[in-house]
């Protein structure tokens, strides 16, 4: 069975979320097990508590944005709160608008544009996603943006020297995903502001 470097690593993606989110689960029923029984308190469980939530947070956003899409739809009551359990702590604030339940391709994709938009606003900011007449329109707002040209110049398919690193991905992926979706990604930006549409 032949597949794409893109189909691959979604795939690889998928496997490793599947892999993590059992055993992280586990734990955290184990830590509200203790919880209940009156067993090891204080600061060190709430440490343990915490990370182990933020994890699990994580490992979903992950799943969604690197793991396989298939057919499936999502409602918007489950992307709001894995978009919410993962920035929580974070100055990054996402808000999701579509009310339809929409398909977990398009999801994927802008899960990855949200994680653009995080190395753009590291100090903050706001992004919001709609989405009129099948085109999709994902805006990020924030007095300070941290903007690599090259970087982002990639993402509508033009020339790019920038190097790309694990934590710049998203940056990679996100173009091929779009192109296998018959879709091509436009990149609007001002100073306080950039707009990916797709």
């Amino acid at each position: 069975m032949q597949q794409t470097n893109a189909s691959l690593a979604t795939l690889i993606g998928s496997r490793i979320c599947h892999d993590l989110i059992s055993p992280i689960g586990a734990i955290n029923n184990g830590l509200e097990l203790l919880g209940l029984t009156g067993g090891a308190q204080g600061p060190e469980m709430e440490l343990i508590s915490d990370s182990v939530e933020h994890a699990e947070a994580r490992i979903k956003f992950f799943r969604i944005a690197y793991g396989a899409a298939g057919e499936q739809m999502m409602g918007k009551a489950e992307i709001v709160s894995i978009l919410e359990d993962y920035g929580r702590g974070r100055r990054l604030v996402t808000e999701w608008q579509p009310a339809e339940p929409q398909s977990r391709a398009d999801i994927r994709m802008a899960f990855l544009a949200v994680q653009c938009f995080e190395t753009l606003m590291p100090y903050g900011g706001t992004v919001q996603i709609s989405v009129e007449n099948s085109e999709w329109t994902i805006v990020g707002t924030a007095e300070k943006l941290k903007f690599d040209a090259d970087l982002w110049v990639g993402l509508s398919g033009g020339a790019t020297q920038a190097e790309i690193t694990p934590a710049l991905v998203q940056f990679a992926l996100l173009p091929v995903i779009a192109s296998e979706l018959g879709r091509e990604i436009k990149v609007v930006q001002t100073e306080t502001q950039v707009t990916i549409q797709s």
